[in-house]
Order: C-alpha cells, then sequence, then structure tokens
C-alpha cells in the first residue's frame, strides 16, 4: 500500500521585523495546522532563493499553494518568487492553489487586473458564495457554501485573466470568488481556507490535490 504523502510547496509573506532592519518570510501557524488535516507536508519556499528551479527540482514538490497577505507590488521579490512558481507548475504539470492575494496573483500572471472595492462590504464579512462547477458542487453536496473574508481587493468579469474561467460567485454582489484556468491545473479562491478549517475546505483542497482524474473532469 503506497501511503506517500504529498509535498505541498507554499510561498510565504513578506514581513518587516519590528525593532530589527531586516525583512522576514513568515507563515500563519494555521497552515501547518490545515497541512495536517489535509495529511500533505508543507515545504516552505523563501522569497530569495536565487535558482528555484533547482531548490524545487531537489525537493520534488506535488502542488503548489501560493499564500495570502501583502498587496501584489508591495515586496516584488515576493511578486517574482510567485510568478516563478506559477511558471514551474506550467513546466511541470503542478498544481497551483491560490488563497486571496494567490488567486490575484494568478490573474495578474494571466494579464487580469485587480479592482479596489468601492465598500468595505468583503472586509471580515462572511458571506455566501454560489459554486457553478457542477463536479465541485456535487462533491461539496451543495451549490452554496459559506466562507470567510479578509480582501478589500476583488475580481470583475472585466478583470478577469487570459483563459480563466470563474467557478464561485458572491451571491450578494456577483464579484468573483474562485477561478480556474481552461488549461493548466491552476484555480484560486478569494477566501482563506485556512483560517476555517472546515469540511468544504478540506474537501476543496483534497478534491483539487488528491484526485488524480484528467483536469476536465474535476471542475
Amino acid at each position: 500500500m503506497n501511503d506517500k504523502k504529498l509535498k505541498i510547496g507554499i510561498s510565504l509573506r513578506v514581513v518587516n521585523a519590528e525593532h530589527y532592519e531586516e525583512k522576514r518570510d513568515a507563515l500563519s501557524q494555521e497552515w501547518p495546522q490545515f497541512f495536517e488535516k489535509l495529511d500533505m507536508i508543507p515545504i516552505f519556499i523563501p522569497n530569495n532563493i536565487v535558482n528555484l528551479e533547482s531548490y524545487l527540482d531537489s525537493i520534488g514538490i506535488d502542488g503548489i499553494i501560493l499564500s495570502g497577505g501583502d498587496n501584489i507590488g508591495d515586496f516584488p521579490d515576493r511578486d517574482q518568487t510567485e510568478k516563478n512558481l506559477i511558471q514551474f507548475g506550467i513546466k511541470n504539470n503542478i498544481p497551483v492553489f491560490g488563497v486571496c492575494r494567490g488567486m490575484q496573483i494568478i490573474n495578474h500572471f494571466f494579464d487580469g487586473t485587480i479592482t479596489k472595492n468601492s465598500s468595505n462590504n468583503h472586509v471580515g464579512e462572511p458571506h455566501e458564495i454560489k459554486i457553478s462547477s457542477d463536479k465541485l458542487s456535487t462533491k461539496l453536496n451543495s451549490q452554496l457554501i459559506k466562507v470567510n473574508s479578509f480582501h478589500n481587493n476583488i475580481i470583475m468579469d472585466e478583470n478577469i485573466g487570459k483563459n480563466l474561467a470563474v467557478f464561485a460567485r458572491t451571491v450578494n454582489d456577483n464579484t468573483i470568488e474562485g477561478i480556474f484556468h481552461n488549461e493548466y491545473k491552476i484555480l484560486g479562491v478569494m477566501w482563506h481556507p485556512e483560517r476555517d478549517q472546515n469540511k468544504n475546505n478540506e474537501l476543496i483542497l483534497k478534491h483539487f490535490f488528491h484526485d488524480k482524474t484528467s483536469w476536465e473532469n474535476l471542475i
């Protein structure tokens, strides 16, 4: 019996250390806890690796998560690292899952744009989203699920990148909450599954990383 756990590389946010003149890579402790529930091994990916491709090749990762935190443009080294991670995923047929900022960087990578919300109705306000993917809603046993929200950046239909499609929208204002690539195994969500480790969020990530069904049959 093969019980090998998946090794998932996860990007890190950048923080300025208090009382020290240095930048640090960081990750919420909720993520390692969530990885344990998902039966996966987290591989932390620094933002200043000179040869990222060689680093990732030596580890042999099975998937990539682009984590949340920071706005695009705040830390160019992180922006470049995550761009390289998406390129590595495409080149090596490795699934890429984006969370909040991670979904935004996916959209940006494929020439999409981000809009600032004119109100604060997305910040700290859990809300319902509608899943338009029949396969995913069947897996979740519902078209409607409730998700958390910590962002004030939104993606509208006119902002979406090339070859990206929508699979989830906010019920109350129709903004995009979930996207996937039509060809590559790349998917993004605007909520934080690690901050609300419920059954739905577990199912979504397990479905994405563990299911070896062809991409067309997953979403």
